[in-house]
């Protein structure tokens, strides 16, 4: 399972930025190590080292590419998208403006094109979800709608009256349906969605998922809810034992989920998270699991639609001959998991 230096060297001849993050390069004649993708010459075979972790170039004398930047995780928000959702957070009543950022140093259309390639939305949009958020929260509070439209942003009632009705499915007088709150944290193998209310969890995906806004719809359409950016207790929950986990610190989540899906899928689900933390099941034993063997198809097929990687681990099942099998979020992340499992199992497993 486990990458040569060969396997790896030609990934990094092919510049292939799908590894990104799972191990990196040292490069001998130059004392600088890259991560793959880096669009720098590739040096010969015999100047490289290979490292599972950036902190072991780092410990063996190697400085960060200033190309490829090996330090930040694949996919990391940057310091301009950090600094400005830092802004709207400090003053949630303020309505930002183009003109706001322009003030500060900051190139409005820098702002909408990083905002829409991390979040999906541009910065307009993630303060407008944002502010209708706090909005909702107030409203439910018992606050006067007028005071939730003026600390929201908006000047106009009808204005405000129509984007919450349209985000909530009821005007603002009207209870509604409740918010999930997304939110993205930072991996080593790239941006995690995090979808949470203030109780449960209910989606953790990669975002190179495959069908990722199919799910977020399907999530949508079957709680009758809508999804707008921010963070809960439960979501500040989730990130910490997702960081605790691909840090080596956690084998087992303990978090409170909410799964959709019929009872088949659910039966599933629970097999998947019965399987030990270093260990692999194939598709037939995980049918023998569930208690029919012959649905090893239909196992296969809820196995890739829980929606909760990692925490309920799809990745641990493969084919029956050994071989990686499917895997949603590539089968570059499935291999780099199970590794990282292996690597960080206790002795006794």
């Amino acid at each position: 399972m486990l990458l040569t230096d060969h396997e790896k060297y030609q990934i990094f001849a092919a510049r292939n930025d799908a590894y990104s993050g799972q191990f990196y390069m040292g490069v001998k004649s130059t004392g600088i190590f890259c991560r793959p993708g880096c669009p720098a010459r590739t040096p010969k075979p015999e100047n490289c080292d290979f490292f599972d972790r950036a902190d072991g170039a780092l410990k063996a004398g190697y400085r960060p590419c200033k190309r490829c930047h090996p330090m930040n995780m694949p996919g990391e928000a940057g310091p301009l998208i950090k600094s400005l959702i830092n802004l709207v957070e400090s003053d949630p009543e303020r309505k930002w403006s183009e003109r706001d950022l322009a003030a500060r140093g900051i190139d409005p259309s820098t702002a909408r094109r990083q905002f829409k390639a991390r979040f999906g939305m541009t910065f307009s949009a993630y303060v407008r979800g944002r502010n209708l958020a706090r909005a909702r929260k107030s409203i439910k509070g018992g606050d006067k709608v007028i005071d939730a439209q003026l600390s929201a942003g908006f000047d106009s009632p009808a204005g405000f009256r129509s984007a919450y009705a349209k985000t909530f499915g009821a005007p603002p007088k009207n209870k509604g349906a409740d918010p999930l709150m997304i939110e993205w944290t930072d991996t080593p193998l790239g941006p995690m969605v995090l979808i949470c209310d203030e109780d449960h969890l209910y989606l953790a995906e990669f975002t190179v998922r495959k069908n990722l806004q199919g799910q977020l719809a399907k999530l949508t359409k079957s709680l009758d809810r809508p999804v707008l950016p921010g963070r809960t207790p439960v979501t500040a929950l989730a990130a910490d034992q997702v960081k605790a986990y691909f840090d080596g610190r956690l084998t087992k989540f303990d978090l409170p989920l909410v799964t959709t899906g019929t009872t088949f899928q659910k039966d599933v689900w629970e097999a998947l998270q019965r399987i030990p933390y270093g260990e692999t099941r194939s598709y037939a034993q995980l049918a023998i699991d569930i208690g029919n063997e012959k649905a090893v198809r239909a196992v296969a097929g809820s196995n890739a639609k829980n929606g909760l990687a990692i925490i309920i681990p799809c990745h641990r099942v493969i084919n029956k001959g050994g071989g990686l099998g499917g895997y949603a979020g590539g089968l570059d992340k499935k291999r780099w998991l199970l590794d990282h499992e292996r690597s960080n199992a206790p002795q006794s497993l």
